[in-house]
């Protein structure tokens, strides 16, 4: 039954958007406060004076007071899952994922760490400057590495490349953001960024040993080891 106001098929319903809206707003209000006096010097009841919400139904909408924060990675917790399977037919999942993180550098995404708007660089302040935020974070990242090991079927392999795959994205963002946080522009870093990511990608299909050592060599090397000496 469609409720009144509300289409079939025409996305959210009012009370998910009016969810969506509180959650920003309170969200937004919360960051402000956080870049204007410090994380843990604003506690959660003035964020919810500051919202004109009880303290309790900010609970309901932010288990934890991290999460006002982190809130703005919820809509990228599945987003490599959605990659690999909306992903052209013929393509592999890692090529998916390595055009995705390219396009992203390109498009300056702050997800890449490629962003150099001054309102991001604070924001990324905030949080890599907040030990609890990045505890934190890493949950949102298990989640995401959840996510993408059911997109690549679930099995122990794909759990395995799916931690790999989350890793090697939270890594390449980081050291894009320090490099930006250091002084260099977004542009100056875009180059070896993209030199970064298809080191990280070509690892990733190769492992740590590029070209396995000859079944010979090793046994020749083990002969020679077992020799006595002198």
């Amino acid at each position: 039954m469609v409720m009144s106001g509300e289409k079939a098929g025409s996305g959210p319903g009012l009370r998910e958007r009016k969810k969506q809206l509180t959650y920003q707003a309170v969200s937004d209000a919360a960051i402000a406060m956080f870049l204007e006096r410090g994380f843990d010097k604003v506690s959660v009841a003035e964020v919810a004076a500051a919202a004109d919400i009880s303290k309790p139904t900010l609970f309901r909408y932010f288990p934890a007071k991290e999460d006002l924060v982190l809130h703005r990675f919820a809509d990228h917790e599945d987003e490599s899952a959605r990659v690999v399977a909306e992903r052209p037919p013929g393509e592999g999942p890692l090529d998916a994922l390595h055009r995705h993180f390219l396009d992203g550098l390109d498009r300056r995404d702050p997800v890449t760490g490629l962003c150099d708007v001054p309102e991001v660089l604070k924001f990324h302040r905030l949080l890599y400057g907040t030990p609890s935020l990045v505890a934190r974070m890493y949950a949102y990242q298990g989640r995401s590495e959840a996510a993408l090991a059911r997109a690549l079927g679930d099995g122990l392999p794909e759990r395995l490349a799916a931690g790999q795959i989350i890793a090697v994205l939270r890594i390449l963002a980081l050291e894009n953001w320090r490099r930006i946080d250091a002084g260099e522009s977004a542009d100056q870093v875009h180059a070896p960024a993209v030199r970064a990511a298809e080191q990280a990608f070509m690892q990733l299909r190769t492992g740590l040993e590029s070209e396995p050592e000859p079944e010979s060599e090793r046994e020749s090397e083990s002969e020679r080891g077992r020799q006595p000496r002198g």
